[in-house]
């Protein structure tokens, strides 16, 4: 007979576990998995109606961030506390999430002068996921043991896992891997879980369902954005890389950070936009101690040495000068 004619079958529940392995979880229960009332409809609304949707969608990311603030202050105190000590604030994540924290991270160098190792970002899959997806990384449990491994975690570290539906097992066993080496944790989901123990500051924001049902990508990933901006940032205020709002710890290494360098010399000194050039060129492009040899009338060495005195706070060497 051939396979055409061959009777059809139905096969049993249990043939077909059998063929098919294990079902994954049901996640069905999360918020940013459920479908979204507002947006039903959605492939026969014209390109305006569509992006009108989103945008509306987009209104509650921001006072969804604002009602997790608390437990946000609370993983960046962590966060300077850490990095006074020498230690690391370290992302993992799978997915957008993973590329959001590596993200985040890659951008503290240029704006805060950084050391690339203090901020570090950890992809399921490495550097590769970043231009291409490996979604399969994300359900290995140990999947970053061997990375965190490599980076010899210690109790001065904090570990943040990032995961939108908050069940991601790279994320969770990588975050839970960290505690056990002594480090403080954090979990930044988008939908409400149970608080794990083995985590020490849970921040989740509550971004509801997707626009694309379960594209986590979008409403969470905005919210993850903004969180992951927050905590970087005011971690770097925290110990001292700003001078009022200004970005003065900066190494001006091209015409637009120049610019902006001579600025913010002017700004705080009185000097004109001429004497701030030349006092950046002798400060070694450096914006603090170019304020410090201004202000405290010392030389660049001179300048350095209170800076190290002060911790790096430019506001304790020069006062309140903006």
């Amino acid at each position: 007979m051939r396979l055409s004619e061959q009777a059809p079958t139905n096969p049993s529940k249990s043939a077909l576990s059998s063929a098919l392995g294990s079902p994954p979880p049901d996640r069905g229960h999360l918020l940013t998995e459920q479908p979204n009332a507002r947006s039903a409809g959605l492939d026969g609304c014209s390109t305006l109606d569509c992006l009108g949707i989103i945008n509306d969608e987009d209104q509650s990311i921001a006072q969804a961030v604002r009602a997790q603030l608390e437990p946000i202050a609370a993983l960046t105190d962590l966060v300077i506390d850490a990095l006074n000590h020498d230690g690391r604030l370290i992302y993992l994540g799978a997915g957008t999430s993973g590329r959001l924290g590596v993200l985040d991270a890659s951008e503290c160098p240029p704006t805060f002068q950084t050391d690339p190792e203090t901020i570090v970002g950890i992809i399921a899959g490495g550097d590769r996921s970043l231009r291409r997806s490996s979604e399969s990384k994300e359900d290995i449990r140990s999947g970053a043991h061997d990375e965190l491994d490599a980076l010899e975690l210690n109790e001065f570290d904090v570990v943040l896992g990032i995961a939108a539906g908050g069940t991601t097992p790279y994320v969770l066993g990588g975050v839970e891997y960290a505690k056990s080496k002594g480090s403080k944790t954090g979990l930044l989901t988008c939908t409400p879980i149970v608080h794990p123990d083995w985590c020490d500051v849970l921040i989740a924001i509550e971004t509801g369902p997707e626009v694309l049902t379960g594209s986590t990508r979008m409403k969470a990933g905005t919210a993850t954005k903004m969180a992951l901006n927050m905590i970087s940032t005011a971690a770097m205020i925290g110990i001292g890389k700003t001078y009022s709002n200004m970005m003065v710890d900066l190494r001006a290494t091209n015409d637009k950070l120049k610019d902006r360098a001579a600025r913010i010399i002017s700004q705080i000194t009185g000097v004109d936009r001429d004497r701030a050039f030349v006092l950046l060129e002798q400060a070694n492009n450096l914006v603090k101690p170019a304020i410090v040899m201004h202000t405290q009338s010392v030389s660049y060495d001179q300048a350095c040495k209170l800076l190290d005195e002060a911790d790096g706070h430019l506001g304790r060497v020069i006062g309140d000068q903006a």
